[in-house]
């Protein structure tokens, strides 16, 4: 009994190890007061103790993670991929946000500002800081200040910014301000694949995450996907908007709400999706595009059917037939149309008189 006990113990050991390196270290939460709680939860004290542990101290824990409580995620409003990120993005951890090129960088930063809008709505407004380095913010810009109170009700105060001469920098500035609960929210912003922001760099910032209790969006410009600390990834370009929706309809030519496709390339509790989003700036909330039966849709802007090619055929190719249409009389060229003079033949330049005047 006691060889068993040493045993149990020490596999807790090596379990509660693995789960600390891993970043997935679950906390203690009281057991629920009724029993309707889901029976094939499996509950499980992973601190080790020579003493039954009480029920009240007992962890719950659910697909090999701690269950934490609701108010831990920040659901997005898309209720299945809220579902498929079981709960939503959390607050305290690092996300990571990959734009696939330079030109979704736009996407990227709609993306991560619409979160720190749903953050601000729910919770204290505080200011939020934007970490990056002067080449991000060259090849990127910075954010627009009318829109983002149009768009997002953000106070252009409330966006603080931090442009670092180099990497090193920015993840200073970063691991300093993710340990402090007077930002409500950090982005860092790093372009490429950098060698220095690895898993050691990235374990760092999420502990200090973790720590404040505060989310830390890294938002990667044109990087590859590469071992992180952060829990979730998700995988960002830009949708093509709908059109505007009126009373009388869809209003034909206009732009409607801003769009995105998300796809999740990380997450330990959610299997690989693709969802397309659209940002309602009025509600401030994310809404699925669905299609007509439920299912997730990427929307195609219409195009009409012109069947003459706009080029003609490549070599060793028949020509394309063509199209049929109404046939004109045109008069023949170099003959003129009855009742109609030659033209007079004109004389060289060389040869033609000067005009009267000064050196004539």
């Amino acid at each position: 009994m006691a060889t068993s006990a040493v045993a149990r113990e020490t596999v807790f050991a090596l379990r509660r190890q693995i789960a600390k390196i891993e970043g997935t270290l679950p906390e203690r939460l009281e057991a629920p007061a009724s029993s309707s709680f889901d029976a094939d939860v499996p509950r499980q004290s992973l601190t080790p103790s020579r003493h039954p542990t009480p029920a009240r101290n007992l962890t719950i824990v659910r697909r090999g993670l701690a269950v934490a409580p609701p108010d831990a995620f920040l659901r997005t409003g898309a209720e299945r991929l809220d579902a498929a990120l079981s709960g939503g993005l959390p607050k305290a951890a690092v996300s990571e946000f990959h734009g696939a090129a330079t030109r979704d960088a736009g996407a990227v930063a709609g993306f991560a500002l619409s979160l720190v809008s749903l953050i601000l709505s729910q919770g204290p407004r505080l200011p939020v800081l934007w970490i990056g380095t002067s080449e991000v913010f060259r090849e990127a810009g910075f954010p627009y200040a009318r829109g983002l109170h149009a768009f997002f009700g953000i106070e252009p105060e409330q966006l603080l910014f931090s442009e670092a001469p180099g990497l090193l920098d920015a993840l200073w500035i970063a691991e300093e301000a993710a340990r402090m609960t007077a930002l409500a929210a950090v982005i860092l912003e790093i372009r490429g694949s950098p060698q220095r922001l690895d898993l050691t760099a990235t374990r760092r910032l999420h502990a200090r995450a973790q720590s404040a209790g505060r989310p830390l969006f890294l938002l990667r410009q044109a990087g590859e996907p590469e071992p992180t600390a952060a829990p979730v990834r998700l995988i960002l370009s830009a949708a093509p908007a709908a059109t505007r929706k009126t009373l009388a309809g869809p209003l034909a030519g206009s732009i409607g709400r801003p769009a995105f496709t998300v796809a999740i390339g990380k997450s330990r509790t959610a299997l690989p999706g693709k969802f397309t989003l659209e940002w309602n700036p009025d509600e401030r909330i994310f809404e699925e595009r669905r299609g007509e039966q439920g299912r997730s849709q990427e929307w195609t802007p219409e195009r009409p059917k012109n069947p003459i090619p706009v080029v003609s055929a490549s070599r060793r190719r028949e020509d394309p037939a063509a199209a049929s249409g109404a046939v004109l009389a045109f008069p023949a060229v170099g003959s003129p149309a009855a009742g109609d003079q030659s033209p007079r033949p004109e004389r060289p330049a060389h040869r033609r008189p000067r005009r009267a005047g000064r050196g004539a």
